[in-house]
């Protein structure tokens, strides 16, 4: 029922009433007091109702934030000594979708075990429903201005840039306020909260963000922000209008958040050019599954100070263990504000990446084929999350598709030609394993 993101999918298919009721109700069992948030799509309202019913029916408080960024809810979760937090949301997803991610008081995502002994409830029905005179009550709270202050007590800005944020029709107009609050002078894109996402489409990837990429460039801008519609993801445009990719602007990130002999956490499928960038410093990658949940767990290890993936989800520690796109916006304003980012972006070195999928309707059969002849044939293999080749100069991943019938190929290299031998080696043993 859940994936490493929650549950996710289309609103009257998968994203039910009466799964909200159900989850609330098992969540209920656990918990006596649970906050809740909701991003701007429509179909959150009446889960958002439905969600609070199964708590209180369950003798659970539920305190409403209302429209609120996924990161305020989790960090809310603690502000408002809860058991347990729910995000209603898709995040990047489609308007037609919606969903529901848990948070535990420390801000990390429920963790495999505890979403396990969810999805066990509601399959088994397992309530504990309360008589009329033990029902949970349900109160509002706005944890926005909370949020805000956190962000400015965590970053300073010696000399505020100019920033555009392109809030994406989304929740984050926390970022705006935090930013103000910082000293910065913003403009805004596609401010208004909807859940339709008319501005662009709610993932904030190069291909979207072409218009605020155009607004930095051909204004006085230092900085470009932009959201999902949770503001769990964060990506940035440079002052002269360069979208920065994920992994460039991982490496700036951790570069920043590091010193020497510190760890930063990333997932297996990130890109050589972060190691590159770090081992100048010092610094080393540890890295870990895909998923923000599996980076959150790996930030908690000694030494490891900063987690990210390039997708857009970025973790400090010291201030909280879920991905805080606010939080990375007034970073990345803090980075600006000291030297401009396509100065910084320039020193990462970046190399070729090639992408592609195969589909079958046997993915656990394949990748246990795959696994079987790669540990067979290579030195260096990880299956950490799918099946990982260290090639030394180059390296190619194999991995199932969480949410479609694909195996999926990425392989890399330091120049064109060696990414173009490995990516063809890693097609061949996927091939002879399909």
């Amino acid at each position: 029922m859940f994936g490493t993101s929650g549950i996710r999918g289309p609103v009257g298919e998968t994203v039910t009433a009466e799964l909200a009721l159900s989850v609330g109700r098992a969540l209920g069992v656990e918990a006596e007091r649970v906050v809740v948030g909701r991003d701007a799509r429509e179909s959150g309202r009446l889960l958002t109702d439905a969600l609070t019913a199964g708590l209180r029916e369950s003798g659970t408080d539920a305190v409403d934030l209302g429209l609120a960024a996924t990161p305020t809810v989790a960090r809310a979760v603690g502000w408002e000594d809860a058991d347990a937090g729910v995000a209603i949301t898709a995040s990047h997803n489609p308007p037609a979708d919606n969903g529901l991610k848990l948070w535990q008081p420390s801000g990390q995502a429920f963790d495999e075990p505890r979403r396990e002994r969810i999805s066990e409830r509601v399959r088994e029905d397992a309530a504990d429903l309360r008589a009329w005179d033990d029902l949970g009550g349900r109160e509002s709270a706005d944890a926005r201005e909370r949020h805000v202050e956190a962000l400015a007590d965590a970053v300073a800005v010696d000399d505020p840039p100019t920033v555009v944020v392109d809030v994406g029709n989304g929740a984050g107009g926390v970022t705006v306020d935090a930013l103000q609050r910082l000293g910065c002078h913003v403009e805004t894109l596609n401010a208004q909260p909807d859940g339709a996402f008319p501005g662009r489409p709610s993932e904030p990837t190069a291909e979207h963000c072409t218009s605020l990429a155009s607004l930095v460039a051909e204004s006085d801008a230092d900085l470009g922000i932009a959201h999902d519609g949770d503001a769990d993801r964060t990506r940035a445009v440079a002052g002269d209008g360069t979208y920065l990719s994920g992994d460039v602007t991982l490496a700036l990130f951790a570069r920043a958040a590091a010193s020497e002999g510190d760890r930063v956490a990333a997932p297996v499928d990130t890109s050589l050019a972060v190691d590159d960038h770090l081992a100048e410093a010092g610094v080393s990658v540890t890295r870990t599954k895909v998923g923000d949940v599996y980076v959150a767990e790996r930030v908690t290890d000694e030494g490891v100070v900063f987690g990210g993936e390039p997708s857009g989800a970025w973790i400090w520690p010291d201030a909280t263990l879920c991905p805080d796109g606010p939080l990375a916006a007034c970073k990345l304003a803090a980075l600006a504000s000291d030297r401009p980012l396509a100065e910084r972006a320039a020193e990462v070195e970046t190399y070729p990446i090639r992408r592609d999928s195969v589909g079958t309707d046997e993915k656990r059969a394949v990748m246990e084929r795959v696994a079987e002849r790669v540990t067979a044939a290579y030195e260096d293999v990880s299956t950490l999350d799918g099946v990982r080749v260290d090639l030394g100069d180059g390296w190619f991943l194999l991995r199932a598709s969480g949410t479609q019938p694909l195996v999926r190929i990425t392989a890399e290299a330091r120049d064109e030609t060696r990414a173009d031998a490995v990516f063809a080696e890693a097609r061949d043993v996927l091939d002879a394993a399909v």
